[in-house]
């Protein structure tokens, strides 16, 4: 088994959707090992997106999730970090597979609705930037 991070973001939350977008992560085999709602602040928002800070849309992408709440997931299933990947879809909905969470409740490329590791390093990254070893370790 293998652990991968997401995030429900402000967009998709704001419109009602998070539940159906956590349905289909347990449709899709995810069990969710840790779960929590939460505002982002500016330090928060800029040091796990940090990665971008020399991008020119770093600065929006802080705003737009500090902007309301989000939902910090890790979940667990075989394959994890890849099949979230296919199961998010392309980043731009536009370009999103049907089906996929991104076809289905993003807005835009920038308003995505969702967040998900792109590689096992970095989920255990940004697990541990997000959630303690005691609340990952749980059964």
């Amino acid at each position: 088994m293998q652990k991968t991070f997401s995030i429900i973001k402000p967009d998709a939350v704001a419109s009602g959707r998070a539940g159906q977008i956590l349905a289909h992560l347990e449709g899709a085999g995810f069990r969710i090992v840790a779960m929590r709602m939460t505002r982002l602040s500016q330090s928060v928002a800029g040091g796990f997106y940090a990665v971008h800070k020399e991008r020119p849309f770093y600065n929006s992408l802080v705003t737009f999730m500090m902007e309301g709440p989000v939902v910090l997931l890790a979940l667990e299933r075989e394959d994890a970090v890849k099949t979230l990947r296919e199961v998010m879809g392309a980043t731009n909905p536009a370009n999103a597979a049907d089906g996929t969470i991104r076809k289905l409740f993003a807005e835009s490329i920038e308003r995505n609705a969702i967040h998900g590791s792109d590689a096992p390093e970095t989920a255990a990254q940004e697990l541990a930037y997000f959630f303690t070893s005691v609340e990952l370790n749980q059964l």
